[in-house]
């Protein structure tokens, strides 16, 4: 199902609503995203920072949002022991009470109309996929959190200015109406579960008992999505509606043997029809303390 088939719901509605995202030792990038979250057109809903072992300049960056821009956030940490984004995403899980939950990532920067449009698509038996425009280099070095919070970030001309070609905006330029619905109806790209753009009812997680822990870098999004489509759940169709721009930046922990474990996992998986996992939520016999 595609967002142009889906009517909006009331700007206020009867759910509460969390964004869960995770960090780790980007202070820079996460003061940019905050910055994001500061504009948001829809002010009812709090963060959930899921944080995989950050050090102070982490904290101290969260508890200049709380302060300066008034963020509801929930700061859930774990020691750094290694890359554990599906373990420290489910202590996040358990630590937020929100009805409805929008998924993204530390390193990126939501639209003004972010939150606001996860909750005009939110439907029972549905999450909703959207989309990001991926900056390059030097682009992503030229933003900072004053630019985020004016707004500049999301024009067009702003950002050729300082170096993103132009043909790497087109998303962008198609997310406004009505050229978001059309595309939407007309791409080839199916609605999956896209980790940094994408949402669903927190009842729906505990259900498929959250993230596989087992799962390393690579593919652990998607891995949760089939276990949600298993059960039942359809996706709506946002890329082109709902968007994020998403800094450039390294991946160190990207090793072709950890993306192999976890496709063979998502393979095995597939062909038992888990739906859900056995090394998730439940795997938590307590809810670490935020910050």
């Amino acid at each position: 199902m595609n967002a142009a088939m889906i009517p909006a719901t009331d700007a206020h509605p009867d759910f509460t609503v969390g964004v869960v995202f995770t960090t780790y030792n980007r202070p820079h990038d996460l003061a940019r995203v905050l910055a994001g979250y500061a504009r948001q057109t829809h002010a009812h809903f709090e963060i959930v920072i899921a944080d995989d072992g950050s050090g102070d300049e982490t904290r101290a960056c969260i508890e200049a949002a709380r302060r300066v821009w008034k963020l509801n956030i929930r700061h859930v940490w774990h020691e750094d022991i290694g890359f554990r984004k599906c373990r420290i995403l489910n202590r996040a899980v358990l630590e937020t009470q929100a009805d409805y939950l929008i998924f993204t990532d530390g390193d990126c920067i939501p639209h003004p109309d972010f939150v606001a449009g996860h909750v005009a698509l939110a439907r029972p038996g549905y999450f909703v996929s959207g989309g990001c425009v991926r900056l390059g280099e030097a682009a992503t070095r030229a933003i900072s959190p004053k630019n985020v919070v004016d707004g500049e970030v999301f024009e067009q001309r702003w950002l050729q200015a300082r170096g993103e070609r132009a043909a790497n905006l087109r998303k962008m330029l198609l997310s406004a109406p009505p050229w978001n619905n059309v595309f939407n109806a007309i791409t080839t790209t199916r609605p999956t579960w896209n980790g940094h753009n994408s949402s669903t009812w927190r009842d729906e997680v505990l259900a498929v008992n959250g993230f596989d822990e087992r799962l390393g870098y690579g593919g652990l999004d998607r891995e949760f999505g089939e276990r949600l489509e298993r059960c039942g759940m359809r996706g709506i169709q946002a890329r082109y509606t709902l968007i994020c721009l998403h800094l450039d930046h390294p991946r160190p922990y990207r090793a072709r043997e950890i993306l192999d474990a976890n496709m063979k996992i998502r393979r095995d998986n597939s062909r038992q029809h888990v739906r859900r996992t056995a090394h998730g939520l439940t795997t938590h016999h307590r809810v670490i303390q935020p910050w």
